[in-house]
């Protein structure tokens, strides 16, 4: 039966969501071995016997835990390797090299092992297997810039594309195109290897070409798109001079493109998704129905401005509360997916406090409702929370406090607002990263 406290249950809900997206797990899931020998991955069959070496690369969130997954299951047939994770998301490994780098913005360390990483597939031969192991924050864990693109010209890009709101798809059209490593360039480094990516999903859609910047898979963005998203969100002016020209001298036809279907680096590969969001908005979903609530899912594709889609999830509630439609109480309403916060101001947060706190004015005096919001990778933007958990007596207890709840939305400050309230939530790092998962509750 449902608890006394919704705000445990909401939690209860999401650690559920979160044991579905373990990494290691869904390695294990993926890739099996038989005692003659034989590599099965999702209908394809490998005889190990006829590789010299097996080499593992990759770059992520869930890099070490996924990587850890394959010393696991094969031990001393891996001759080396090197994943590039976040900081503050290592595990121990034995026979692959951990190398950890700034997340969302890239920084030195994550181009030092991105080049490790282009090093050791360059000493790969048409005998060797790789596994390419790619989760969230590949794109810029794996910072290879574009020949005349330096590191501070990608890391600019990187933020104003951030702040201007552009979605994740468009963020990293353009990281393929001032990239080395990504948009397929990484399989033509593997070529003629066997390579192999297993990849857990943080993408709208599961969009291979786009989880991590697709580096291991055919790109189907253009430098003509980049451009149109450079001068759709009016950011020609703020884009480095350089990062900028070389999109436009790639329109021109003066800059190759990404590789595309046809690129041979792609006949000796496959790419499996071995989790995404909609794996865990399922348990999500059995865990809120074991504890008695009426469950709906909304949609696992979730996107759009923050505020603007967290005030339909608060008007669903009001509904449920109201009319007991779409689901009658008590309620669960749940939603996955990726969405976006244009910058208004200099305040702190990300988009799940910014979307509780939508929500919370949305919802203010109704008793009992709860909205929680929370980044499956455990971080929220550039903040140390996952997200927030707000109530219908969210506003009422803010003003007493002297905060003004539109302000802090106005200022984008949305994590100094559940701060002060003791309603951030905070889980530390993860390990793995399926997008935002969302909870409503009406008890």
């Amino acid at each position: 039966m449902t608890g006394k406290d919704p705000r445990a249950d909401a939690m209860a809900i999401f650690r559920a969501g979160l044991r579905a997206a373990d990494p290691r797990a869904a390695v294990l899931r993926a890739v099996r071995t038989s005692g003659d020998g034989t590599l099965s991955i999702a209908g394809v069959s490998y005889d190990l016997g006829r590789f010299r070496r097996i080499l593992i690369v990759g770059g992520g969130k869930a890099g070490a835990p996924m990587a850890k997954a394959l010393e696991d299951l094969l031990g001393p047939r891996i001759a080396k390797g090197v994943v590039v994770t976040k900081y503050g998301h290592e595990l121990p490994l034995d026979r692959v090299i951990l190398r950890e780098a700034a997340h969302p913005v890239p920084d030195e360390a994550g181009r030092t092992g991105a080049g490790e990483i282009l090093s050791l597939l360059r000493e790969a031969g048409e005998e060797d297997l790789v596994f390419c192991l790619l989760s969230g924050g590949g794109s810029a864990l794996l910072p290879v810039p574009a020949p005349g693109v330096s590191l501070e010209d990608k890391q600019e890009t990187t933020r104003e594309l951030l702040a201007c709101g552009a979605t994740i798809h468009e963020i990293n059209a353009i990281r393929k195109h001032l990239s080395g490593i990504k948009g397929g360039r990484l399989a033509g480094a593997a070529f003629p290897a066997t390579l192999i990516s297993l990849i857990l999903s943080d993408v709208i859609g599961d969009d291979l070409d786009t989880i991590a910047s697709g580096p291991t898979v055919p790109d189907r963005s253009t430098f003509a798109d980049c451009v149109g998203i450079v001068e759709k969100y009016g950011i020609s002016a703020k884009i480095p001079p350089r990062a900028l020209e070389r999109l436009r001298r790639g329109v021109r036809g003066e800059v190759p493109e990404t590789p595309k279907e046809d690129d041979p680096a792609f006949r000796r590969t496959q790419a499996v998704i071995v989790g995404s969001a909609g794996l865990s908005l399922a348990a999500a979903r059995e865990e809120a129905l074991r504890m008695g609530y009426g469950t709906l899912i909304l949609s696992s594709v979730m996107e759009g401005e923050t505020r603007d889609v967290a005030r339909v999830h608060g008007a669903i509630g009001k509904e449920v509360v109201r009319t007991g439609n779409p689901v009658p109480r008590p309620a669960c309403l749940l939603s996955g997916g990726e969405t976006t916060v244009t910058l208004r101001g200099n305040g702190l947060g990300g988009r799940n406090t910014e979307f509780v706190l939508a929500a919370a004015m949305e919802i203010a005096g109704l008793p009992g409702i709860v909205v929680f919001s929370a980044g499956t990778d455990g971080t929220d933007g550039p903040t140390d929370a996952a997200g927030a958990v707000a109530d219908g007596t969210t506003l009422d207890r803010a003003r007493e406090r002297g905060l003004s709840p539109s302000e802090f939305l106005r200022n984008n400050d949305s994590y100094h607002f559940f701060e002060a309230l003791g309603d951030l939530v905070v889980t530390g790092p993860t390990l793995t990263n399926v997008m935002d998962l969302r909870i409503v509750l009406v008890p």
